[in-house]
């Protein structure tokens, strides 16, 4: 893919660079500068001032000292993922930075998007000659094609495992590699940090968890951390760490991409969201689809929980950020104890000041704006955790999970299927007096700024999209309309609701089916960002909106040494 003049740096021809191999070949231009021109620094220092920097600190004076030696341990235990991530989205990240040259801030966006492609720009390459990015990152040959895989794996169930590397053996026939070989030094780092963690832990719930996450870094055998994890309630401080997501696999959906969190727990918070989860399976039930696609009861053990997060890493980390987290994603775990969400208030309430404010006023329609409030956006942000326990894990015939059925388009699904059934709920709940802080209009009106905020995440992102396919239907159902002359959108909210338990039913439907040809046609009929909608996005960036954070982290960030 060719880049405009304007934005090329050194051209170097990468398309040699072998799985997680990477050796740079020579530039394909001896009289290339070493570092890029001055009018491309310029345009890179935009790039970066794209994302707001932001300390990630919080309140630790109700901490034990074993509960800060257990945090200084858990950051160590997850800063490898981001070496394993580098391999797995670029392949040998020395072989990249010092393609920057002098240019500090080409630099600080490699690092940003984990390799030289724009996570905001739908994966837009822009390093000259590297071209675009593989739809399997570096989990597959680069060479294989799907006829390959399909017949491969029908032979070796284990090359379409969460936890392998799909490498070519010396016969030149795929082979299944386990992460915990593959990346054995950094596996053995992380768990080496989880059991120092475990010793320092007085909680038995978190020094248990601790050492099964050691083991399972060692193993690639997560589920009896993953239930352990769900058991644990009194914990003060929290990790998520090791192969998780499977967004970074836009091929086939099924690599699970290294990432971290280190989290501090709110109690006061948490004792407040608890209340909720004791409610889902009555909202299982008053789903808008037919039985068949609501016959999965949530388990009842999920957890309601929010925390203020300290740190971040590998995909977590790339791009835009997490602000809430709903695990595991383990069908049978979900089936038999629930999930856990995990609010994270303090990059929330960053990205709400920096942004979400900003967007509205831009955006919103003047007599609406005052509907867009911090505690709406926390509350459907929760409540889209909270979705994700909803609907419907196995597909109706039999053959196995949604996420499987799906493919690479399970996670947009599945996001967008946690988007609409928040807002579902919020309606349920504002009705059946659970929910008394708001009204229904705060809580629609900051859902539109949210679908503002989260489209300009991308086509690579699986938020940005759903996001997308929410705001086409919606435009379509006349739940929002917008002024010509004001550029802004009003919600109308009786239609917001019809929308609401219309798309709920589609995407439901679609995932119970295991429709993947149908959610195709839907992500390709809606899934994209038309031209009069960029341009209202583009008045953000005028505005000089970021449109994401970036975050100032570590131990000295956090203890100040």
């Amino acid at each position: 893919m060719s880049l405009p003049t304007h934005r090329r740096v050194r051209a170097t021809v990468l398309a040699c660079l072998p799985l997680l191999g990477l050796a740079a070949c020579a530039p394909a231009d001896d009289t290339a500068p070493d570092s890029p021109p001055s009018d491309m620094t310029s345009s890179f220092a935009d790039k970066v001032d794209q994302y707001a920097s932001v300390r990630l600190t919080a309140d630790l004076s109700t901490l034990s000292d074993a509960d800060r030696s257990v945090l200084r341990h858990l950051i160590q235990a997850v800063e490898p993922m981001d070496s394993v991530f580098w391999k797995q989205a670029w392949g040998d990240r020395a072989t990249l930075l010092p393609m920057a040259g002098d240019d500090a801030d080409l630099g600080r966006y490699l690092e940003i998007n984990y390799g030289p492609w724009d996570r905001l720009a739908g994966d837009e390459p822009f390093l000259d000659g590297v071209g675009p990015k593989p739809a399997g990152a570096r989990f597959y040959p680069e060479d294989m094609t799907d006829a390959e895989f399909d017949a491969a794996s029908a032979e070796n169930p284990a090359l379409r495992s969460l936890y392998t590397m799909v490498t070519r053996g010396e016969g030149g026939g795929l082979v299944a590699e386990p992460y915990h070989q593959v990346f054995a030094a950094e596996h053995e780092t992380a768990a080496a940090h989880l059991r120092a963690a475990a010793e320092a832990a007085t909680e038995p719930g978190l020094k248990h968890y601790l050492m099964l996450r050691a083991e399972a870094l060692l193993t690639d055998e997560y589920q009896p951390s993953d239930m352990a994890w769900l058991d644990m309630k009194d914990n003060a401080v929290d990790v998520v760490v090791g192969p998780i997501e499977t967004y970074e696999d836009q091929r086939y959906g099924l690599k699970a991409a290294h990432e971290g969190y280190v989290l501090i727990k709110d109690l006061e918070w948490s004792d407040r969201l608890q209340r909720f989860a004791a409610l889902l399976p009555d909202l299982q039930r008053g789903l808008p689809v037919p039985d068949a696609y609501k016959q999965e009861m949530p388990g009842t053990d999920s957890d309601l929980n929010a925390y203020d997060v300290v740190y971040y890493a590998g995909d977590a980390n790339a791009g835009s950020k997490t602000i809430a987290i709903n695990l595991p994603n383990d069908e049978e775990v979900q089936l038999a104890k629930g999930t856990r969400r995990l609010q994270l208030k303090n990059a929330m309430r960053a990205k709400f000041d920096r942004i979400m404010e900003p967007i509205a006023e831009v955006l919103i329609a003047p007599d609406q704006r005052s509907h867009v409030t911090f505690d709406a956006f926390f509350a459907n942000t929760m409540f889209h955790e909270v979705a994700h326990g909803l609907g419907i894990k196995n597909v109706l015939d039999g053959s196995g999970t949604v996420r499987e059925a799906l493919r690479e388009h399970a996670s947009p699904m599945e996001e967008g299927k946690a988007d609409v059934l928040g807002l579902y709920m919020v309606t349920r709940l504002l009705e059946d007096g659970a929910i008394t802080e708001g009204t229904l209009d705060d809580y629609y009106v900051t859902f539109l700024a949210g679908i503002f905020r989260s489209v300009r995440f991308g086509a690579s992102s699986a938020h940005g999209r759903a996001n997308m396919v929410r705001f086409s239907y919606f435009q379509d159902e006349g739940a929002f309309t917008r002024d010509s002359e004001s550029g802004t959108y009003r919600v109308d909210m009786e239609r917001m609701r019809a929308a609401v338990d219309g798309l709920s039913e589609r995407i439901l439907t679609l995932q119970g089916d295991g429709d993947y040809d149908g959610v195709d046609t839907l992500l390709a009929e809606r899934g994209n960002v038309p031209a009069d909608l960029q341009a209202d996005l583009d008045r953000l960036a005028g505005e000089g909106i970021p449109v994401d954070v970036v975050f100032e982290q570590g131990p000295s960030v956090l203890f100040g040494n």
